[in-house]
């Protein structure tokens, strides 16, 4: 069962599906902190080409089926353009700030 994006539970993390959802690529990167890194399948990735390639150029979408750890790691079920829907996981690193300097994914 999804979870609506509304009802979870971090603010940066609920922000995050927003932006990727409604394809807002500058609310996007306004949510990470400076320096912010990510990975792929446990490989670190260039985050602005990696976000490019499989978020907003793709029309990346995320529906949320279970949260954990406070809100900030999640199962959801991730789509776009180049893979079609798979089901993956997804864990957040928040500052004190409110910004994500870190987030990991891959297939769940």
């Amino acid at each position: 069962m999804t979870i609506q994006t509304t009802r979870l539970s971090d603010p940066a993390v609920r922000a995050f599906v927003t932006a990727v959802n409604h394809h807002d690529r500058e609310g996007f990167m306004e949510l990470l902190a400076p320096g912010a890194t990510m990975a792929d399948d446990g490989s670190d990735r260039d985050l602005a080409d990696w976000v490019d390639r499989e978020i907003f150029s793709t029309h990346g979408h995320m529906e949320v089926d279970n949260e954990s750890d406070g809100g900030r790691s999640l199962i959801a079920r991730y789509s776009n353009d180049t893979w079609g829907e798979m089901r993956t996981r997804w864990s957040f690193t928040v500052d004190d700030d409110g910004r994500i300097s870190r987030f990991e994914t891959g297939q769940a």
